[in-house]
């Protein structure tokens, strides 16, 4: 796959014209269901025009540019996960377009104009609620209208499940929730959190469950704090695991709140610190909670992984 990152207005000349492009269009944050039927219906349009097939997405967040936001932006899929699952779903091409008030000031003529025409794009894909240009202006009829007969649009409807449409506002809504079940039904896969193994307390080794204390990728979104049955990625592996995502109430001090994501994985004895990871989550156990003592606490992991060998061995 190959990965073009844009800025509007210095790089676009630098573009080979040769290739021709199905274009799916947005951000995409989570890939979700509703994101991979649009992506989808490009690589099939790709194939019937015997083209190449892309995808637009945008970084950062438009929000920090357009909103002022001073508090962090977390992704459900930072960039580089969102580029591996744009991968395995197939795609030919990625066109990462850097997000700058410059570019937000685009008219809806100019943004087609440069990220449509100039780039070669045959046909353009996105979901019913897209919109670009400045204050977002441009719709997806709006592409229609301006076309001139130069690339063909399809607009991909809402995908809906039993409750409404599939999006990632309520992704992150079951995120806060720790409901990862949910979450997965909207995904088409479990939630992950990429992230590397560092050093933490070591206090889990003292008690008889050793943990992989795992730093998160900068923006990762972290669900809810509480035990959860998961699964780790560790070189090219999955093993299943139970996670505590908190702040070790037991032995912390009440106002120290740094979070901490710890991993106990099941069957498994290797040193592995500075290794990238996945955590894939897909079941809250409980809720963290403060314990009277060690002995209580040994007690309580204990049984947490045994929910989680149980949940995994009816799962597969």
């Amino acid at each position: 796959m190959n990965i073009i990152h844009l800025k509007y207005p210095h790089q676009l000349n630098q573009l080979d014209q040769t290739a021709a492009y199905s274009l799916a269009v947005g951000f995409f944050d989570g890939v979700h269901k509703g994101h991979q039927a649009v992506i989808k219906t490009a690589i099939d349009k790709a194939q019937e025009l015997k083209i190449e097939s892309a995808v637009m997405t945008f970084d950062p967040h438009p929000s920090i540019v357009l909103g002022g936001r001073k508090e962090k932006v977390f992704y459900i899929t930072p960039l580089q996960q969102k580029l591996d699952i744009l991968n395995d779903l197939g795609v030919d091409n990625v066109f990462v377009v850097q997000f700058t008030s410059d570019f937000a000031k685009l008219s809806p003529e100019d943004f087609i104009q440069y990220f449509i025409r100039d780039l070669n794009v045959k046909h353009v894909t996105a979901g019913f609620d897209f919109s670009f240009g400045n204050f977002g202006k441009g719709n997806m009829e709006t592409m229609k209208e301006l076309s001139n007969g130069d690339y063909g649009v399809t607009i991909v409807d809402k995908l809906s499940d039993d409750a409404e449409k599939i999006s990632s506002t309520r992704i992150r809504q079951y995120l806060q929730d720790g409901d990862m079940e949910s979450a997965a039904k909207l995904l088409g896969r479990a939630f992950e959190v990429p992230g590397i193994v560092v050093h933490g307390d070591k206090r889990g080794r003292t008690i008889g469950f050793p943990t992989a204390n795992i730093q998160a990728i900068e923006g990762s979104f972290i669900p809810a704090t509480g035990v959860y049955a998961v699964r780790i990625l560790v070189q090219n592996k999955w093993y299943d695991g139970v996670c505590n995502v908190g702040y070790k109430p037991t032995f912390k001090n009440p106002d120290d709140r740094q979070l901490s994501i710890e991993v106990h994985i099941l069957d498994f004895n290797k040193n592995i610190y500075g290794e990238e990871v996945q955590v894939g989550w897909y079941k809250r156990l409980r809720s963290e909670q403060k314990f009277d003592g060690i002995d209580a606490l040994k007690a309580q992991i204990e049984k947490d992984k045994e929910e989680a060998i149980l949940y995994f061995k009816h799962l597969s």
